[in-house]
């Protein structure tokens, strides 16, 4: 017999609301259970205290004698701190792009990166003085700090 610490339906049609109990894995969702630990309302507002009602004590007296969390109940536990948070699984490779979408994917990358550079060059380009500010013809500038001393 492996027990399970699961959540068990409850509530209408439309408007569902769990019991947390402690279970034999091979019994039906709604069907019997050793011992209720807590409640789980989800139509409550997530910052309600009272959406996860659970004994603490007993879970751990529970998890203490081998039964096992479910995944949501682990979570749930969890954020109460009686266990530690359950590792999540690793991404598989399977939603990354193929070898063909990552090459458009870096050609396009190329071309955004060469024409910003261009609007980079362009931009300095328009900033620089023209030369002809910069000729030889104009006067030095005078020392306005001589005439004041006059």
């Amino acid at each position: 017999m492996s027990l399970r610490i699961r959540l068990a339906r409850g509530g209408a049609k439309k408007r569902p609301f769990y019991r947390i109990v402690v279970a034999d894995s091979r019994s039906p969702r709604d069907g019997r259970f050793i011992e209720r630990i807590g409640s789980y309302n989800p139509m409550l507002p997530q910052d309600r205290r009272d959406r996860v009602v659970l004994d603490l004590e007993k879970a751990q007296a529970w998890i203490g004698k081998g039964a096992k969390p479910s995944d949501r109940v682990a979570r749930m536990l969890a954020a109460a701190g009686a266990i530690a948070p359950p590792a999540r699984p690793k991404q598989t490779r399977k939603p990354q792009p193929k070898a063909r979408a990552l090459e458009r994917l870096k050609k396009r990358e190329d071309k955004a990166k060469a024409a910003a550079e261009a609007v980079a060059a362009a931009v300095a380009a328009r900033e620089a003085p023209a030369p002809e500010a910069l000729s030889p013809k104009d006067p030095a500038p005078k020392d306005l700090t001589a005439e004041a001393q006059v």
